[in-house]
């Protein structure tokens, strides 16, 4: 398996450092708010990886933080008038909340800030006595840039580059406009804690090294997050961390890419900031976490609306077909026929190619292709009345059925019951358009009596009506069905 190698600048052979064993960090929320569509991709994107890992045999230590203490919690707690405590546990709830919608798997382990500040203040110290940082006299702590080597080597930024740009804002004790908080002196009415400095609280780069240390040996093998935390914060992770364990903080550092709104960069000052629940008022949660995998993690990814509406009927394509082949299967009465080679060979490169495909940095977007490529072909077996009652399409539509259900413990999607998952689907729709599916059940119960009576013409009307309503009805051997044009 090939992983893109921040720190490398290229995809590399992915080799855990200890044989089956795999450590896995990744950047969590800062818990003030509602979590947003960037949260969301971020948090599928490694939610699969963590996945894919698992299901290539690895025994994995993932860890997933909660930043339960920082100025924007502050800042949301003086506005309500609450406990920066009762912020940070009110919002991890709500995360939890909207990841489980979007079947996202609990970490191996979660733990927050305020539960590690004795660890943090033992990095900060190791740091102190080796030169790598110093206290201020008004209680902060910062660390000194210039004293690693390395700085900078995560995000490709020169020193020169940096220096240019630095200023010490008021307040501030710095030796050097570059370097960074370690741990922040008490302020008036803030949450703190003891420390040698005086009261205080840890900076938010010093967090994510304590806390990682703690359950996976350094180097871990995979660090990641969001692209826009490679710098500062990821860069600054490995500056505290290398200087005080004189070894590699991470292996692979792997993020993934921005969210754009319509073509834009999303700001509530913009009017296009949407919450993961602004959307899942309007889409299933499966949609959305679908729509999240339909571009390589590393791209951009330009959501719309129109954009989710696409993303609705490629799911809806797929269960359709998934509920056909479990249709099919029911059959009692299979025939010993010829079966075209070519197709189970088909099948064969279908599989090599989505096993390729997630080897090849979780390109997940390939691998879907081929997910719809297996599909396509059990529908064209479905439309040969020869070959659709044959054991050879048994077996192989079975073998599909199978392949799918692997990928979809991967993916997260397409592991729902088909039947049930469309009619979902079709409600949600039909609730968008501002459709009662009730309704549309009275017409079709007076569509079938008039049918009964042979009344064709009024039959054909009520069919009409529903048509104006947004609704196509279908008749099938179980009965007349519905669903939103």
């Amino acid at each position: 398996m090939k992983l893109y190698n921040t720190l490398a600048r290229e995809k590399q052979e992915f080799t855990p450092l200890n044989g089956n064993d795999v450590s896995m960090y990744v950047c969590g929320i800062t818990a003030y708010d509602l979590c947003h569509i960037g949260h969301a991709r971020s948090s599928v994107v490694f939610d699969v990886l963590y996945r894919y890992l698992l299901h290539k045999g690895y025994d994995v230590t993932f860890i997933r933080n909660f930043t339960d203490i920082d100025d924007k919690i502050i800042k949301r707690a003086a506005e309500v008038g609450q406990d920066a405590g009762e912020i940070a546990e009110k919002f991890i709830g709500e995360f939890y909340v909207d990841m489980d919608r979007l079947k996202v798997k609990r970490a191996t382990v979660e733990p927050k800030c305020t539960e590690h500040i004795p660890e943090m203040i033992v990095l900060t110290e190791e740091l102190i006595e080796k030169g790598h940082a110093y206290a201020a006299e008004n209680g902060d702590v910062y660390f000194r840039v210039r004293s690693f080597e390395g700085y900078g080597k995560l995000s490709g930024r020169q020193i020169d580059e940096l220096e240019s740009g630095a200023r010490i804002q008021p307040g501030e004790m710095k030796e050097d406009p570059l370097d960074f908080t370690l741990w922040k002196g008490a302020k008036p009415g803030e949450p703190s804690w003891d420390s040698p400095w005086g009261k205080g609280r840890p900076g938010w780069h010093l967090e994510c090294s304590a806390m990682s240390e703690k359950y996976a040996p350094l180097p871990l093998d995979i660090h990641g997050g969001g692209q826009d935390l490679s710098f500062p914060h990821h860069e600054n992770e490995i500056a505290q961390s290398e200087a005080a364990r004189g070894k590699d903080f991470a292996r692979y550092w792997v993020h993934n890419g921005f969210v754009q709104i319509n073509s834009e960069k999303m700001s509530k000052s913009l009017g296009n900031f949407f919450t993961i629940r602004d959307i899942l008022a309007q889409f299933l949660p499966e949609t959305l976490r679908y729509f999240l995998l339909t571009m390589h993690y590393r791209s951009p990814l330009d959501f719309s609306f129109d954009a989710m509406e696409e993303a609705e009927k490629g799911i809806k394509r797929v269960y359709t077909a998934l509920e056909q082949i479990d249709q099919a299967l029911e059959r009692a009465k299979w025939k010993k026929s010829p079966f075209p080679e070519e197709l189970p060979a088909e099948l064969d490169a279908i599989e090599a190619k989505w096993a390729e495909a997630m080897e090849d940095d979780l390109n997940t977007a390939a691998a879907l292709g081929q997910l719809f490529n297996a599909v396509r072909l059990a529908g064209r077996i479905a439309e040969d009345k020869k070959l659709r009652q044959s054991e050879g399409a048994r077996d192989l539509w079975a073998r599909i059925r199978k392949d799918v259900a692997e990928w979809a413990k991967v993916f997260g999607v397409f592991d729902e019951n088909p039947a049930e998952f469309l009619t979902a689907l079709r409600d949600n729709r039909a609730a968008r358009k501002e459709i009662d599916p009730s309704a549309v059940q009275t017409k079709l119960d007076e569509r079938q009596q008039a049918r009964k009576d042979k009344d064709f013409a009024r039959s054909d009307a009520i069919r009409d009506e529903l048509a104006d309503m947004g609704v196509e009805v279908k008749d099938t051997p179980q009965g007349a069905t519905w669903d939103v044009i």
